[in-house]
């Protein structure tokens, strides 16, 4: 029965729930495995970024959209971290599994494209989730910031690791070794995380920067997780939503297509 019930695969109608569930668990349970190296490092990397602008910097900064310059960064290198590290889950599963040979054991079962795709951000999301709560229990600890907007902050923290993820596919999938996979990291993902707005707003941009970092998907996701945070953007948080939903959908669609294609995974 191809689109009704059958118990071989636990496929109802056309989802392979049972397959979807257990690539999700697997990717979930791979990052859980080093949690000190997944969980842990983000949140000791988080902290140092902040203590070591806050000394060099923050004395001199002043204010910076009505807020002390400590409160205006936290938000940023949270977004940053989760985004980094949500990428980083997806581009090393698929990176590994081929250098490993073992790629094949993703393909062979019964999924489709879209079930692999879902699976693989499930648990880029999942560790983008426990990023994020990890470094807003240290934020609320140990400098008393809360969280203004909390379904705002939510949304942004999903969705950014939910692009992030996505994009870690397509440069896993495109990448056939560890220095093209650096390469890309290199190159693409930390300049654009650098350079939209974490450290500073971008209303201090020349006009002509400011327009080009509009077209950064990441300056949203900085600036969304800035409003949910302490409540000030430089852009409306639901423009940004649009924004990067919008990418979301792209870039989820562009590692569905490599998926059904095999490319860069079949030999």
């Amino acid at each position: 029965m191809a689109d009704g019930f059958e118990m071989g695969t636990r496929r109802f109608g056309r989802v392979n729930w049972l397959g979807l569930a257990t690539l999700a668990s697997r990717e979930v349970q791979r990052f859980m495995a080093v949690w000190t190296q997944t969980l842990l490092a983000p949140l000791v990397t988080a902290g140092l970024f902040l203590m070591i602008f806050t000394i060099a910097i923050g004395p001199r900064r002043g204010d910076v959209m009505g807020v002390d310059f400590m409160t205006f960064l936290a938000p940023g290198i949270l977004m940053m971290t989760v985004i980094q590290n949500a990428f980083a889950n997806t581009s090393s599963s698929i990176v590994i599994a081929k250098v490993q040979g073992n790629i094949v054991d993703t393909l062979m079962p019964p999924l489709s494209p879209a079930e692999m795709v879902l699976g693989y951000l499930a648990g880029g999301i999942g560790r983008g989730l426990m990023v994020a709560v990890a470094i807003s229990l240290g934020l609320w600890v140990f400098l008393g910031i809360g969280v203004q907007h909390p379904v705002w902050a939510l949304a942004y923290v999903v969705l950014g690791s939910a692009l992030l993820g996505a994009l870690g596919m397509v440069a896993g999938i495109f990448a056939n070794k560890f220095d093209q996979m650096a390469a890309i990291t290199n190159f693409i993902v930390t300049p654009l995380a650098f350079l939209s707005g974490t450290f500073y707003s971008v209303e201090a941009l020349p006009p002509v920067l400011r327009q080009i970092t509009h077209f950064n998907p990441i300056f949203y996701l900085i600036d969304g997780m800035r409003y949910g945070v302490i409540g000030v953007s430089d852009s409306a948080p639901a423009l940004g939503l649009v924004v990067v939903v919008g990418a979301t959908l792209a870039i989820s669609l562009i590692a569905w297509m490599m998926f059904a294609r095999g490319y860069r995974l079949k030999a």
